[in-house]
């Protein structure tokens, strides 16, 4: 029987019922599309909702529990995936690096912002200082400064016992006139009248923190503070300790300074990060290797707390990125802006009768010491004016004579003290002298913030090896440049003056900024811009901490370093805390016995 088609089936039957079967077909449509966008959405809600990303909504609680300024810790391990959000990883999360945020790999995976929300909706504990920093209409927008008042036994309590700061020297008459010193008697007209101290150049402790008690920007709200000042004497505090006691007596105020520190609200916004204070003696006395008895100093600047703070030193060290230097004090501390002007023209109208001059010691203890050398050239040059500062030479401490030979001279000669850096190189800068140096790291790799980057402007740089290796003649040297260029580099040099000085702590410049006024505005940019870094989740994963010299000299915007011409002189041997073991402590040590000797 063969079968009827379906077709003239289908045809008869909806020509005898067209308009029954037309309504059922609309109705079937709808039944369809109805179950098609429940489908949907079930897919869209159920399926997806367990895979994709978080909502907007789920992100800002995500965030503000990371960010929440009780519980947020700068020093999180990134490893740590205890408030692991449901975020796929497009990358794995950066290695710590010192100097840069600790932020965990949660806070990497917000940071990508998938949902583009504005990255600067996100509530850090900083935020509010932040935005403070943008109000036009406050003169102390993005400025403020946030002092810690701690208690009497980390700074003030040491003055009482000023006799016990030093073994030879009796530093009760260093720490009158706010840590100025008594004042110097212009008898030879070699000073000005009014401004001049006889300070000691271990000093910094005092004067920077008696300077920022006259700072205009202070605050007491730690919420709208670009930095936090610690007015610790940590200058003052190992030098208590360092001969004839044990390594517990030399660490206790810096345990105690930590512990106080780490309970405190403040400390919690950054981890410490934002934080910083000032120690008027040569890093390495804060830098202490081991644990031996007979090692140099203290271990304040290895302390895990400490290693987040910013620790200004007269002298800093290239392989680590904690520390920084600032200049030592000399004995020009002006109360107005005019002693500083008319200081200035005087210099530039002085007529110098010596090519160069040096006033030092030799170290016949130190073989690797060029001063031998340069003493002999100072000796048998004709135009050349050495001040030794040997046994029994007194005129090496009279801050008169001293300064009368730098103001006599055009080149002065700055080889390295017992360490890398001395005082002299700020003493004969101030007396318009260029200052001629022998290792970069006496000034070029220190004082980054006061001091050009482009050091042939206002210096001479001569090897060490020239005059070690190759005898190389320092007067020929000095002869060849041209006198033209010498009026240049010597005005350069009469420039830098105000930021090379600190000002009378009892007075205010008004339109200059001093040595003080340059660090703390380089602490607060450092702050703030890695605040920013934060916010926006960058780091910089080939940053090398023993490389911290080379980032000194990076232009704004730079990160990465490379070969450097200077690498010869920092390649020294060093241990596993990327120190030259054979030679920090020390310096330290011939530094302190100098002083012993200068008495």
């Amino acid at each position: 029987m063969r079968r009827r088609p379906v077709t003239g089936v289908l045809s008869d039957q909806m020509e005898k019922s067209a308009p029954k079967n037309q309504n059922s077909r609309i109705c079937f449509l709808a039944a369809l599309s109805a179950f098609f966008w429940l489908l949907l959405l079930y897919f869209h809600f159920v399926v997806l909702g367990t895979t994709t990303t978080p909502t907007p909504s789920s992100v800002v609680d995500q965030s503000a529990k990371f960010i929440n300024p009780t519980t947020f810790d700068a020093n999180k391990d990134e490893d740590d995936d205890s408030n692991e959000l449901p975020v796929q990883r497009l990358q794995p999360p950066p290695r710590k690096q010192i100097g840069f945020p600790d932020l965990d790999s949660d806070s990497q995976n917000l940071n990508k912002n998938p949902n583009n929300s504005p990255l600067k909706e996100r509530n850090f504990p900083f935020m509010k200082a932040l935005t403070t920093a943008d109000n036009k209409n406050d003169p102390c927008a993005g400025k403020y400064i946030y002092v810690h008042d701690l208690p009497s036994r980390f700074n003030e309590d040491m003055l009482k016992e000023c006799r016990s700061l030093s073994l030879w020297t009796n530093m009760c008459k260093f720490t009158t006139n706010a840590g100025l010193g008594p004042p110097l008697e212009n008898v030879e007209g070699v000073f000005s009248n009014t401004g001049w101290y006889a300070t000691n150049q271990f000093a910094v402790d005092v004067i920077f923190s008696n300077r920022m008690k006259q700072y205009e920007c202070l605050t007491k709200d730690s919420s709208i503070a670009a930095a936090f000042f610690v007015p610790f004497y940590a200058g003052f505090d190992i030098a208590r300790y360092l001969w004839g006691y044990n390594i517990s007596m030399r660490d206790a105020a810096s345990l105690d300074l930590v512990d106080w520190l780490m309970k405190r609200p403040e400390w919690k916004i950054m981890g410490g990060k934002d934080h910083f204070l000032v120690a008027g003696r040569i890093t390495w006395d804060f830098r202490r290797l081991s644990e031996e008895e007979s090692d140099w100093g203290n271990k304040l600047l290895f302390l895990p707390a400490a290693k987040n703070m910013s620790m200004l030193v007269v002298e800093s060290s290239p392989w680590n990125a904690n520390d920084y230097g600032i200049p030592y004090p000399t004995y020009f501390h002006p109360a107005k802006d005019e002693d500083v002007f008319v200081w200035q023209d005087r210099m530039r109208k002085l007529k110098r009768k010596w090519l160069f001059s040096f006033a030092g010691a030799p170290r016949p203890d130190n073989p690797k010491s060029i001063r031998g050398q340069i003493i002999e050239q100072c000796r048998s040059s004709k135009v050349g004016k050495l001040l030794e500062c040997d046994f029994g030479e007194s005129k090496c401490h009279s801050p008169s004579s001293i300064m009368q030979m730098f103001q006599s001279s055009l080149f002065c000669l700055q080889p390295q003290g017992d360490s890398y850096t001395r005082r002299s190189a700020f003493d004969s800068m101030l007396a318009g002298c260029i200052p001629v140096f022998f290792h970069p790291g006496s000034a070029y790799t220190q004082y980054t913030w006061h001091l050009p980057k482009n050091y042939t402007k206002y210096s001479v740089f001569i090897p060490e090896d020239d005059i070690r290796k190759r005898n190389v003649s320092i007067e020929e040297r000095l002869s060849e440049i041209p006198p033209e260029q010498v009026s240049i580099m010597r005005e350069e040099v009469i420039s830098l003056i105000p930021r090379l000085v600190y000002a009378d702590p009892r007075s205010k410049l008004e339109t200059l900024k001093d040595a003080f006024d340059v660090s703390v505005q380089a602490i607060i940019d450092k702050v703030t811009n890695l605040r920013k870094d934060m916010i926006e989740g960058r780091t910089d994963e080939n940053f090398i901490e023993e490389n911290s010299w080379k980032y000194a000299l990076l232009d704004e915007g730079q990160r990465e370093v490379g070969p450097h011409e200077w690498d010869p002189f920092f390649s020294k041997p060093k241990d596993g805390n990327g120190e030259s073991s054979d030679t920090s402590a020390e310096a330290a040590k011939n530094s302190w016995k100098n002083e012993q000797r200068s008495q």
